[in-house]
This record gives structure tokens, C-alpha cells and sequence, in this order.
């Protein structure tokens, strides 16, 4: 991600959010990029390491739902089902939904344009697998326990939700988006009856290396 990247999400990101719309960034750097990826600071073409090595240390693939919230370009969605998950994908975005369609005209994942405060009924209690990485990180302070009551609903009872994120220390700057995390905000999840099962606080592979949470949480209820 050059700084460069960075420098343009930010500008646009601060703009919306200095007139009260802290999501309609998303969709006007996707359309801004028109199919440019590399205007987009997150969109490496390819899935999350930090996810492929948790899914490689769990193998799960064969059965079960998963949803990917944020789903961007598409990259993570295609893995999980690439794994044997029946995917859904969605982003508030719909030029990145549009994007991730033609990337994968042949995708068996079920890509939709949805907002996460407002996310299908349907949806709530229906995934074995929800895979959240960077949403939350990139959302103002005041509207994290909200997105986090809704990310947990989207968990069946004895699924898990998986949280990737940059990580810091309570007392630490957070510098400018992408605002890392704190453990005890992790802990949203835990408010909303999730059940933390692992938690790992490492240094990832990146150049310069980046310190990331991963955390995994469990609903109650038949497994």
C-alpha cells in the first residue's frame, strides 16, 4: 500500500466524514477508481494472508455458511468458497459489488450491496463462518459497538466470527485511519455474547512489519 494510496482514501474518508456521512467514502473511491485497483489502499488482488494462515491452522472447508462483511474486491469471498463455504459477500459499496462480479463472472459466491447497520434480517443468526477484517478499524469510535451488535448477529448459534485487525496498546497514538485497535474494544464482541475462544497479539509479515489482533469468537448455543 503506498502512501500515495493512503493519502487519497484518507482525504476522501475525512472529507464524508467532516459533513456527517462516515460511510460514503467507500463508495466514492471505488467508483473514483473505476477499476483502477490500485487506487484502493486495501485491494492486493489476492486473499488476506492473515486470513489464509488462520484457515490454513483450521481447516474447515466442506460444509458450513460464511459471510465476509467488507467484502471489497472479492479476494477473501473466492477463497472461503474456494475452502468449500456456501459464501455470501457484501460491501456497502456497489461499484466494488459490480467490480468483484466481473472479476469472478463464474464465482459461486453470492455477492450483495448491502450496508452493515442496515443488513438483510434474513441474515441474522444464519453463518457458521463470519469473517470480519478492517471494517471495524476504519469506522469512527462512536459507531463501533453498534457495527460490532451487528456483526455478531450475523453468527449462528455455535458459529464463530473471525476479527482481523491492526492492533495497539490503550495509551498508544492511534495515528490516522486505519485507526489500529485495542484489545479491550475487541471486547465489543464479548458484549454482545460472544464467547472469545483465541486471541493472537503478533507482528505480520508486511514491509515495514504491522502489528495485527486476530481473534476468534463463538455464538452460544448447539454446535
Amino acid at each position: 500500500m503506498s502512501d500515495a494510496q493512503r493519502a487519497t482514501a484518507r482525504q476522501i474518508a475525512h472529507k464524508h466524514l467532516e459533513s456527517g456521512d462516515p460511510l460514503g467514502w467507500f463508495e466514492e473511491l471505488y467508483a473514483l477508481a473505476g477499476g483502477n485497483a490500485s487506487i484502493i489502499p486495501w485491494a492486493d488482488l489476492r486473499p488476506n494472508p492473515n486470513l489464509i494462515d488462520w484457515l490454513n491452522q483450521h481447516p474447515m472447508a466442506g460444509s458450513g455458511r460464511a459471510l465476509k462483511i467488507g467484502s471489497g474486491l472479492g479476494d477473501d469471498a473466492e477463497e472461503l468458497a474456494r475452502r468449500g463455504f456456501a459464501t455470501t459477500a457484501f460491501d456497502i459499496s456497489g461499484s466494488a459489488i459490480a467490480w468483484s462480479r466481473r472479476r469472478f463472472p463464474e464465482s459461486p459466491v453470492s455477492y450483495v450491496q448491502a450496508d452493515l447497520f442496515s443488513a438483510p434480517e434474513e441474515w441474522r443468526g444464519r453463518f457458521d463462518l463470519v469473517v470480519e477484517s478492517y471494517t471495524l478499524q476504519v469506522l469512527p469510535p462512536n459507531l463501533r459497538p453498534d457495527a460490532a451488535r451487528c456483526m455478531a448477529s450475523f453468527v449462528s448459534p455455535g458459529g464463530m466470527l473471525l476479527v482481523i485487525a491492526r492492533g495497539r496498546e490503550p495509551g498508544e497514538d492511534e495515528g490516522r485511519m486505519p485507526w489500529p485497535l485495542t484489545r479491550d474494544e475487541l471486547s465489543l464482541f464479548e458484549a454482545q455474547g460472544l464467547k472469545e475462544i483465541s486471541f493472537e497479539d503478533y507482528t505480520d509479515g508486511e514491509s515495514p512489519p504491522v502489528r495485527r489482533f486476530r481473534a476468534v469468537y463463538r455464538a452460544g448455543g448447539a454446535v
